[in-house]
């Protein structure tokens, strides 16, 4: 099997440009440039962003996340009119809404989360949102709050296998993000979405073992992207995949019962989210 570094084409700055100038009047953090995501320029010319409430400070450090680490900001609650202002003037029918790790809150976020969403809605009534969550270290209170927003689907990334989930994400845990995403199915009517990486040390059996569970848990939307090391300082890439893989894996996981996935190279857990 070959292997080898994706490469990103660069799409139009103009419009890049409109995007970021939006962003930044309205003093906006994003995902997409926290995270160096690959795919932000393609994201913003296409006049699309995932944003990322609460600050750009994570309490807790994963190690394949670029996203910076320490004590959590203040709650800004102008944020929610900020954003709903953005997503009206760049005239987006879909948004994703994410956050860092607020496990300093008592709440986890979650209720910026709600607040967020309705200011949306007031603003852009038709626009369907997307809630990205945190795993609100399963605090049930919290996680009412989500299922009892107008969110159109909710999210929460489980990343990686439960053999690597420990030293991948060493503050977070993999039955607790499986609990969380089965929370979801059950208590509603919502669709429910994960994220894998691969290229972390992963076995396709233990790859094909958790897409199992994420299905029993209730999960019926998946996307799988290959990792990429943000920086030397991060965790390892340990295998690099083709195409032609992520194929293959797209077939399998429809073929066990996902209703949409998405795979490829450089998927990431927003892309392109409102085709799934």
């Amino acid at each position: 099997m070959s292997y080898y570094k994706p490469k990103v084409k660069a799409p139009n700055p103009k419009e890049i440009e409109k995007v970021v100038s939006v962003l930044q009047k309205n003093r906006l953090n994003t995902v997409c440039e926290a995270a160096l995501c690959p795919n932000r320029t393609e994201c913003y010319a296409n006049r699309s962003a995932t944003f990322m409430i609460l600050g750009d400070t994570c309490t807790r450090a994963c190690k394949f996340c670029n996203v910076k680490t320490g004590k959590g900001e203040s709650v800004d609650i102008n944020e929610p009119d900020r954003l709903a202002q953005a997503i009206y003037e760049l005239e987006l029918d879909y948004v994703v809404i994410t956050s860092v790790d607020r496990d300093d809150l008592s709440d986890y976020g979650a209720k910026h989360f709600k607040v967020c969403t309705e200011a949306i809605k007031r603003k852009n009534p038709t626009t369907k949102v997307e809630l990205l969550t945190p795993d609100f270290r399963f605090d049930l209170k919290s996680l009412e709050l989500i299922v009892a927003t107008d969110a159109y689907k909710l999210a929460h990334n489980q990343e990686t296998v439960r053999r690597l989930s420990k030293s991948i994400r060493p503050q977070s845990n993999y039955d607790r993000s499986l609990k969380v995403l089965n929370f979801y199915a059950k208590h509603s009517k919502k669709i429910v979405k994960s994220s894998l990486m691969v290229g972390l040390g992963e076995s396709i059996v233990e790859l094909k073992e958790t897409m199992q569970e994420l299905l029993d848990v209730g999960v019926s939307e998946l996307t799988i992207g290959q990792y990429l090391q943000p920086s030397p300082k991060h965790y390892p890439v340990k295998r690099y995949y083709p195409q032609s893989f992520f194929d293959e894996i797209k077939e399998e996981a429809y073929c066990m019962g996902f209703k949409s996935v998405a795979s490829g190279v450089l998927v990431r857990s927003s892309y392109n989210a409102s085709k799934m």
